[in-house]
């Protein structure tokens, strides 16, 4: 599988990442090793995950996920070397707030290395902006974990324009690490915060781009097209505000898509962020190995222009 350049890392990744949110939250440990070795001999190398999955899950405690990839690994110990691990720092984890503090991050890290069983994070995410931390503070705790060999590469994720250009700024100043990665909410149906000023930014500073709500939590698969089919469904708040004129209207242009192809809806929405100017790869999870396939179909999906193109129509992001 054709791997890219994740911004300035120095790491190449394939173009699905995995989204590990779901570990220990709707898939259990002995599914959770079945999609990551199906992921993994499918050629894909990229996992994400985050201290804080999955915290909000009854019974659970946050570093669920890690524990679980953790296990994998512990398990399989040659697939360390075939997979690229990123995980955040920055959510609440029972401090009552986010926090971005050297203090915090400095603890926090040592905690994610202890439940990933290992000895170095490829890319270590600020999860959330905290406005109480100044960045000179965040990227300096990040200089020191780089030198003690802990992490490798920084990204930051729901940063707006501002906030990103901030940081890069601070970091070029003070001599600091730079953030390389953005890891932004971007989909077909949620397209405004991320395209203008913020991927205007990514591409003239050279970041890489991974993207989170791939799917729109679900939605763009296509099982979800009335209230009816939100029962049940662990997501289902988070798909409801889709379900309007708009929503209908990208949901016809993928099947439309889907069905030139023989691709499913999911296949197509993926293919096009695989196609976007300023996106890496997008981030995308999977509960089951038939998933994981839709993922290797998805990235070898070559959408023609004017299919791109009835995309981008349907999807255009509506005035405020």
């Amino acid at each position: 599988m054709q791997l890219r350049p994740l911004g300035a890392t120095g790491i190449a990744i394939a173009p699905v990442v995995f989204g590990g949110n779901v570990f220990g939250w709707t898939i259990d440990e002995a599914t959770s090793f079945s999609v990551l070795d199906a992921f993994v001999d499918a050629g894909f190398n990229a996992i994400d995950t985050a201290d804080v999955y999955s915290r909000w899950a009854t019974g659970n405690q946050g570093g669920e996920s890690e524990t679980i990839i953790g296990k994998w690994l512990k398990a399989r110990p040659s697939r360390r070397d075939q997979v690229v691990l990123f995980t955040k720092v920055g959510s609440d984890m029972g401090l009552g707030k986010r926090s971005l503090a050297a203090s915090w991050i400095e603890r926090a890290v040592d905690d994610s290395l202890r439940r990933l069983g290992v000895e170095r994070i490829d890319l270590y995410f600020s999860h959330w902006p905290d406005p109480d931390t100044p960045h000179e503070e965040t990227l300096g705790a990040y200089a020191r974990l780089q030198a003690a060999g802990k992490v490798r590469a920084i990204g930051a994720s729901n940063y707006d324009a501002a906030l990103l250009g901030d940081a890069l700024a601070v970091a070029r100043r003070q001599g600091l690490p730079a953030y390389q990665v953005l890891q932004p909410e971007y989909n077909l149906a949620d397209r405004a915060s991320y395209e203008g000023p913020l991927r205007d930014l990514c591409l003239r500073e050279g970041l890489g781009v991974v993207t989170y709500y791939s799917l729109a939590s679900g939605f763009l698969s296509g099982k979800y097209r009335s209230p009816a089919d939100l029962a049940g469904s662990a997501r289902g708040k988070g798909v409801a505000k889709y379900l309007n004129p708009r929503g209908t209207a990208i949901l016809a242009a993928l099947d439309t898509v889907a069905e030139a192809h023989g691709a499913t809806p999911a296949e197509v929405a993926l293919a096009w962020l695989i196609a976007r100017e300023g996106v890496t790869a997008p981030i995308a999870s999977a509960t089951s190995v038939r998933q994981v396939e839709s993922f290797a179909r998805a990235a070898a999906l070559q959408l023609a222009p004017t299919q791109i193109a009835a995309l981008d129509a349907a999807s255009a992001p509506q005035p405020a």
